[in-house]
């Protein structure tokens, strides 16, 4: 269908609609999806393809044509990218962006339910919980069906069984099949979980307050049970414009269909960057948006303005390998000259591939004039980046992790750490409160007070003070909601005090006594992200193999957080923009760097092990496809034969599958020798 005037009349503005020469301004592929006819439009812009100019074009289109700011809604992942398009939009047509309903979904869903709430039963005078306070309600209502479920340190803790009832909520499938699929930790109680969440439904009601799903759930409940206030909409929005359709999860989706029965929607968005379906996204709904839009036109923006044609042919080979008929056909074109093909470098372990990383690092920066800021070293998960981030400490080359903290200073790797500290020194007041706390209604006093009856008892029987915490006279001072577990507690610790004890000791085996006692029972309900935690405590016991004691241990990793600490100051000065970056792939979507390294490219790594063991490895492949495409001028991929693991040895790897299923001459392997080649 082709545009059509809201009245007979010419439109009435403010002031003109500056003259855009559209043609001059965009490349072909760009014109041709934002001077379409309106209807369903499903633009896949590929990676570095220029998809926000084209949204911000489309928009500056429609008010050219005639169609007034009010009759546009834009709808975005974060308030950030809808401020940036309509600001851009304000200077390319002179439409201030208050003119415009635009924002995140959640946004807009507010915005509605303020407006029709009382439709569906919401009072005019709800508000909105935060994160902490839905945990809060949440953690009420499960106690006021069960006092005790908390008590028990393997179920979930409210911000756990929260995710649990969130990601249900969006992806609108059931919990239980919720929790096989992303919480498996929880198998056991899953059927607990449902009247759980109806009493946290009834409390919300009860006290006028919604959560923050509930701004998409009730915003769809309002459009699907009020025909009124669906067509409202539907007439007041002729024209929907969807950022990163691709990310969009079911219940979002839905809302789109059902504001747009006119099916005037331009989708935009890439299949072969859906890469976040661990916190709802649903690939099934790009990939199905032709059927449930009747007619609906596809435009494809292929032409890459970011990446040289050899990095390009990498990335396209990468897609190459997607089933067939689980994706839409794309292929990058580059806009820029030839440069140098992707590297793969094979690494004994991942020392030496930290040291390659770390000395090709200092050849870019001192010797070609690339910034630090510039270079990206990429990963899977966090685990992988251990031995980079010792490296680069080590190195005394400031850098920055854009997607969390540094190792070391993690939560679940500190907890652990202090452990092991107060087993091999008891006298260690700090690590022992770290620990303690963590046991129910144990406070910083608490904590004092079971220590300093811990250590008159050992004085008193000539014992080891951990070995007096087990005691009678200790117990008497524990809290009552934490002595259940207090025995626990008191094993672990000797179990992990006796392997200390050995000769030798082996710190590797205390992290695993660790995490096979108590400490392993806490991270399983306290996390939400349980496996990965695991995975990096694990990949703690890796690093621990290397050391023959544990005060060497302890000693290596004070000094490495002090040489982490000065590196995380000169970040926070004029050094800031001089810093390397590190960070997961799913933290670098939407950025690009001149040179990238991605470590870990190796079967059980990338893709990860649970992926490969649960035969669902797209998501991955596609997860890579991101990697690959944010490198400009050079790309590094890396991998060890030999995974670190506690005990002796290790773990051979082998490469990637991913890797493997791109044709060999599409790079070029560079083979480390006791003197690096580059």
């Amino acid at each position: 269908m082709d545009f059509e005037p809201t009245s007979q009349k010419p439109p009435t503005h403010a002031f003109a609609v500056p003259q855009i020469d559209f043609a001059a301004e965009l490349n072909a592929e760009q014109y041709a999806a934002v001077t379409a006819p309106a209807g369903p439009l499903l633009v896949l812009a590929g990676a570095g393809s220029g998809k926000t100019r084209t949204l911000t074009y489309r928009v500056a289109y429609l008010l050219s044509q005639g169609v007034p700011p009010g009759e546009i809604l834009l709808l975005t992942f974060t308030n950030k990218a809808a401020k940036e398009m309509l600001h851009r939009v304000e200077e390319l047509t002179g439409y201030e962006p208050r003119r415009f309903w635009g924002g995140t979904f959640h946004s807009l869903g507010n915005r509605a339910l303020r407006l029709y709430g009382e439709e569906i039963g919401l009072s005019p005078r709800f508000t909105i919980l935060d994160a902490d306070e839905s945990e809060t309600l949440l953690k009420q209502s499960v106690e006021a069906r069960d006092k005790l479920f908390f008590k028990n340190k393997t179920n979930p803790r409210p911000g756990p069984l929260f995710s649990v009832l969130s990601l249900a909520r969006n992806t609108q499938q059931s919990i239980e099949t919720t929790v096989r699929h992303s919480f498996p930790q929880y198998r056991d109680i899953e059927h607990r979980f449902a009247d759980f969440a109806a009493h946290y439904e009834k409390a919300k009601r009860e006290q006028d307050v919604i959560d923050f799903d509930d701004l998409l759930e009730l915003w769809l409940r309002l459009l699907r049970e009020r025909e009124q206030v669906a067509a409202y909409f539907a007439h007041r929005f002729r024209y929907l414009l969807v950022d990163e359709y691709q990310d969009t999860n079911p219940l979002q989706a839905q809302i789109v269909d059902t504001l747009a029965p006119h099916h005037c929607i331009t989708a935009v968005g890439d299949d072969a960057q859906c890469i976040y379906s661990w916190r709802g996204a649903d690939f099934e709904n790009i990939m199905t948006f032709p059927e449930r839009h009747a007619d609906t036109v596809i435009h494809r923006i292929e032409t890459n303005y970011r990446s040289t044609p050899e990095i390009l042919a990498f990335a396209n080979a990468v897609l190459e390998a997607q089933p067939s008929g689980r994706h839409f056909d794309k292929e990058l074109r580059a806009a820029r000259p030839r440069g140098e093909k992707p590297y793969v470098v094979q690494a004994i372990d991942e020392r030496e591939q930290a040291e390659f990383v770390l000395k090709r690092t200092r050849a870019l920066i001192e010797d070609e004039g690339v910034s630090p800021s510039e270079i990206a070293i990429l990963y899977r998960s966090h685990f992988v980046a251990l031995e980079m981030q010792l490296a680069l400490a080590r190195a005394g080359l400031p850098y920055q992790i854009t997607s969390g903290v540094k190792f070391f200073e993690r939560q679940h790797i500190r907890d652990l750490v202090a452990l092991l500290r107060f087993v091999y020194n008891p006298s260690d007041t700090l690590a022992w409160q770290r620990i303690a706390v963590l046991l129910p209604k144990v406070g910083e006093k608490g904590a004092q007070k079971i220590h300093a009856a811990a250590r008159d008892h050992a004085a008193l029987l000539r014992a080891d003070l951990v070995t007096a915490l087990a005691s009678d006279d200790v117990q008497s001072k524990v809290p009552k909601d934490a002595r259940d577990e207090w025995p626990h507690f008191c094993a672990s610790l000797a179990e992990v005090a006796d392997q200390l004890r050995d000769t030798p000791a082996s710190p590797a085996l205390a992290v695993e006594r660790a995490l096979e006692g108590w400490y392993g029972d806490y991270l399983r309900g306290a996390f939400a992200d349980y496996n990965d935690r695991l995975d990096e405590l694990k990949a703690l016991a890796g690093f621990a193999a290397r050391f023959d004691g544990i005060q060497e241990l302890l000693a290596q990793i004070v000094l490495l957080n002090g040489e982490t600490a000065d590196a995380r100051s000169a970040e926070s000065g004029a050094d800031h923009a001089a810093a390397i970056r590190l960070t997961t792939i799913h933290q670098a979507k939407g950025l690009e760097y001149d040179v990238v390294f991605l470590i870990g490219l190796a079967d059980g790594q990338f893709p990860s092990r649970r992926a490969i063991d649960s035969g669902d490895i797209e998501e991955e492949r596609r997860l890579f496809y991101v990697a690959v495409t944010r490198a400009k001028d050079a790309l590094y991929m890396s991998y060890p034969q030999v995974a670190s693991r506690p005990g002796p040895g290790g773990m051979m790897n082998t490469p990637s599958r991913f890797l493997k299923e791109v044709p060999p001459e599409l790079y070029e392997t560079l083979r480390i020798k006791r003197r690096f080649n580059y």
